[in-house]
């Protein structure tokens, strides 16, 4: 038989073989036949006609049609693989079940807070910064007029991490770090985890956000300070929310004061998620300690300034009617699918 003939042969069997990926079980069947058949099969043909070939032809053609042989019966096992596990697939799936819905994901509400927060402040010219969990003793205590002898210095309250080093307890050090590093005017809000040793009970956490904030100027007042946080509660819960200013006590402000808002849940009234008081603390606040300024190489002179720091795990709770503080930390989706939009 010519080599040419051959040839030709082989080339339209691979042209055959080509369609095998896409050939449905019918389809397969045929080209198994029209290929492989024991009597009639193209490729078992041109096998038995090898005989008639010259030697170096019989062995050239021999072993192409033996390869293509080869890669004929892969490429059919693999394209019937293939079609029985569709066919599997499809037997299982029940057409009289209700579909699936799918996850949808969003912003975990504390998140969605302290960005809003952030924003509000924004507004007023305050600029989002961040700093290290790991603070020195100076930075987290010092430097913000609590003297290592103080109860919150102590390591009942504290994670220390080495001599000197501790997980901060709040945001207040990047008071003192932005002090050294910028010229006043300053207005800073500070998002971040804090570490304390407290319970973890329905109103406490030992790990929880808090946001710092510091405005620093030359003539800035209590009344610049009652201003800015009028307007971060108007816009933050509703137009005509309570304010209320208590005097308080920090170590980095002087004057001091918490802030309280009228309570959501019962619009001041008084229930027992206020305590009956009408109002829910959100922060607190007041005046940077002279002693702060000193401590930073500010002019305690010249500038004045307010600070304040409020929790949003706390007013994601207030916001939303949570009873439990540690229900924002266990990944309930019974609980945060309520947020997605």
């Amino acid at each position: 038989m010519p080599t040419t003939a051959a040839r030709e042969q082989l080339d339209g069997i691979r042209s055959t073989s080509d369609s095998i990926p896409e050939a449905d079980s019918d389809r397969i069947s045929e080209i198994r036949r029209d290929l492989l058949g024991r009597k009639s099969g193209r490729l078992t043909r041109l096998l038995r006609s090898l005989r008639d070939l010259e030697p170096g032809e019989r062995k050239e053609i021999g072993a192409a049609a033996n390869l293509l042989k080869n890669q004929v019966e892969s490429a059919l096992e693999a394209r019937e693989q293939i079609l029985s596990q569709q066919t599997a697939s499809d037997d299982e799936v029940d057409l009289t079940m209700p579909s699936r819905k799918g996850w949808r994901g969003a912003l975990h509400p504390v998140t969605t807070v302290v960005d809003e927060i952030c924003e509000i402040f924004r507004e007023i010219g305050f600029t989002r910064i961040v700093g290290p969990e790991a603070e020195t003793e100076e930075y987290n205590f010092t430097k913000l007029n609590i003297p290592l002898d103080h109860p919150a210095a102590d390591m009942q309250d504290s994670f220390y991490l080495a001599p000197g080093v501790v997980l901060r307890t709040h945001t207040s050090p990047m008071q003192a770090h932005t002090l050294e590093q910028y010229e006043p005017p300053i207005r800073i809000v500070v998002p971040g985890t804090v570490y304390r040793r407290d319970p973890f009970d329905p109103s406490h956490s030992p790990v929880f956000e808090q946001i710092e904030g510091l405005a620093v100027d030359e003539g800035i007042s209590f009344v610049d300070f009652k201003a800015a946080i009028d307007f971060f509660v108007a816009r933050f819960f509703a137009k005509g929310t309570s304010v209320r200013f208590r005097p308080s006590f920090f170590p980095f402000t002087e004057p001091s004061a918490e802030v309280d808002v009228g309570c959501p849940m019962c619009s001041g009234s008084g229930c027992s998620t206020c305590k009956q008081t009408g109002f829910m603390e959100i922060m607190g606040a007041g005046m940077v300690h002279p002693a702060v300024f000193e401590r930073c190489g500010v002019d305690a002179e010249k500038y004045t300034g307010y600070a304040f720091g409020m929790g949003p795990h706390r007013i994601a709770m207030i916001r939303h009617g949570i009873p439990d503080i540690r229900m924002l930390f266990q990944n309930d989706m019974r609980m945060l699918s309520q947020f997605v939009d």
